[in-house]
């Protein structure tokens, strides 16, 4: 299936992508959601965390955490392991739109980790028409990021990474979409600062963990598709997030947590020019522009809840809630996951369930497969 839009200003092209990929549907004439470029970048990957609801900053380390919080890899049990995770994405409305992640991770020890990961999104096949509806070709719009953290353990419970991102966005596949203007592939390069506290807790049914943790994310350049006549941000992101592991019995664990959200990328107010602001004044000015004051402010702020059931640390069964401000976007689900491990590998599987009325991302369903390169070593010996 071919999914067909008519494009006239190479200004306009990027924006009406972002809001199709972002998924952002509008209610009501109030609506005043921020919209970005490269929005894949803010696409859950994995189907872990894609079970719990999209959430991930302090839940418990898994060959995912780059994406969530790199700071937890210090806490990984096995010293080395990779994973692959597809999403198709939006199949409500297109066909040809999906996600593919690969992630892996390396412990030098136990109190230092390196891992890297690398996200592909495709838009599928579109048939580019001007206004007289003559055709003008066809492009394969893709966006592509690749990055590298390193994360310490700064005492026995708390651990700190850094990660580094280049990211890459081809809307146009080198195509004319303007009528003269040329349309470039946007190069942006950017940062993430993460933090892990893990507390165990010793109970009468075993040994359980409190963990909080916070991620800045993509904290870098803005994007542009003129050679910088015009310049865009890219999903600068907050996120903090609680767990707490509750073993039930020698054999059975629960997990429940929760993740909060905000874009540090400035509302728009209909009049401002964010085109010559600084990536870093943007994220200084989220905090407090919002047209309507702070009750707007926090309207901006997403969270999400999720829980996860463990048996034997083979068998799991998770499901999870996020919302999203009616006026930001009206992003509202359900969650459900389940997940199987034996020995070196372990398969997930999450879906969706839109709770808001004609919304795209009803019936998205991961799978990510993970591998322990430690137990395959083992194993081979």
């Amino acid at each position: 299936m071919e999914s067909k839009y008519k494009f006239c200003k190479m200004k306009k092209i990027f924006l009406l992508v972002a809001v199709i990929i972002s998924a952002f549907s509008i209610q009501s004439q109030e609506n005043n959601t921020i919209i970005t470029a490269v929005p894949s970048l803010s696409i859950a990957p994995d189907a872990r965390a894609g079970g719990m609801g999209d959430i991930g900053a302090a839940t418990s380390a898994d060959v995912n955490s780059q994406f969530w919080n790199p700071a937890k890899y210090v806490f990984m049990e096995s010293e080395a392991g990779f994973s692959l995770s597809y999403t198709p994405w939006l199949r409500q409305l297109v066909a040809d739109i999906d996600l593919a992640y690969l992630a892996g991770y390396y412990k030098f020890s136990e109190f230092s980790a390196v891992s890297m990961s690398m996200r592909y999104f495709s838009l599928g096949n579109i048939d580019l028409t001007d206004f007289q509806g003559s055709f003008m070709g066809s492009a394969h719009p893709n966006e592509l990021a690749i990055d590298a953290a390193y994360s310490q353990k700064l005492s026995e419970n708390l651990s700190a990474s850094v990660a580094l991102r280049f990211i890459y966005s081809d809307l146009s596949n080198g195509m004319n979409l303007s009528g003269g203007t040329e349309m470039y592939p946007g190069v942006a390069a950017a940062a993430d600062v993460a933090a892990y506290y893990r507390l165990p807790i010793t109970l009468s049914t075993g040994n359980g963990n409190l963990a909080f943790g916070m991620n800045i994310s993509n904290i870098g350049s803005k994007i542009s598709y003129d050679e910088f006549v015009s310049s865009n941000f890219i999903p600068t992101n907050l996120r903090l997030g609680a767990s707490f592991d509750y073993p039930i019995d020698e054999f059975q664990r629960i997990s429940v947590s929760a993740d909060i959200n905000k874009l540090l990328v400035p509302t728009p107010d209909g009049t401002t020019d964010f085109n010559n602001m600084t990536a870093l004044a943007g994220i200084f000015r989220s905090f407090n522009d919002a047209p309507d004051g702070m009750a707007e402010e926090m309207r901006e702020i997403n969270w999400s809840l999720g829980a996860e059931y463990a048996y034997n640390n083979q068998f799991f069964v998770r499901g999870g809630y996020f919302n999203e401000n009616k006026y930001k976007g009206n992003r509202k689900y359900f969650t459900a996951g389940a997940g199987f491990k034996l020995n070196i590998f372990q398969l997930d599987a999450g879906y969706v369930i839109s709770t808001s009325q004609s919304n795209p991302l009803d019936q998205t369903l991961r799978f990510s497969l993970s591998f322990d390169l430690f137990g395959l070593k083992n194993l081979i010996k």
